[in-house]
């Protein structure tokens, strides 16, 4: 093993969710937010363990459970978030509700210039969804976010 103090480059990085179901995942993410699958590899009995989608200018990768790898819901839940930032924060939740996902916190107009509310899909991973409706400043940011918490 060589040490080196040279720090190396990352060249990718994107979210893997472990979904009970793959292929109805893979079809919930195509219909509900546009993905398009870029590439699938399956195992014995067709279970997906490893299929790349590209949704928007990013790509998420998607694999069935196993022993190694369990679902949310097998472990009660998710505590990652993916961020995902949309033209029609209402469109893309409507979407992603007709294809089985529930309302965590709904959409609406938040203080810090976004539109947004967070969404589990039907795999249990949590979803926020946002559009900006508001050009601010970090600093008007702050403001607002400090203007939330001040009793």
């Amino acid at each position: 093993m060589t040490h080196s103090t040279h720090t190396p480059n990352v060249t990718r990085l994107y979210a893997r969710l472990v979904v009970s179901d793959g292929p109805r995942a893979i079809d919930f993410y195509r219909t509900a937010l546009g993905a398009e699958e870029i590439e699938r590899y399956t195992g014995p009995g067709g279970r997906i363990v490893h299929a790349l989608l590209r949704l928007g200018d990013t790509v998420v990768a998607v694999k069935d459970a196993d022993e190694g790898d369990p679902a949310p819901p097998s472990l009660g839940g998710s505590p990652v978030i993916m961020a995902l930032d949309v033209t029609d924060a209402d469109a893309v939740a409507e979407a992603m509700l007709r294809g089985g996902a529930t309302v965590v916190y709904p959409v609406a107009d938040q203080p810090h210039g976004q539109r947004g509310g967070r969404l589990a899909d039907p795999f249990g991973h949590l979803w926020m969804i946002s559009q900006t409706i508001e050009d601010l400043t970090p600093e008007e940011i702050q403001r607002r976010t400090d203007g939330m918490f001040a009793s």
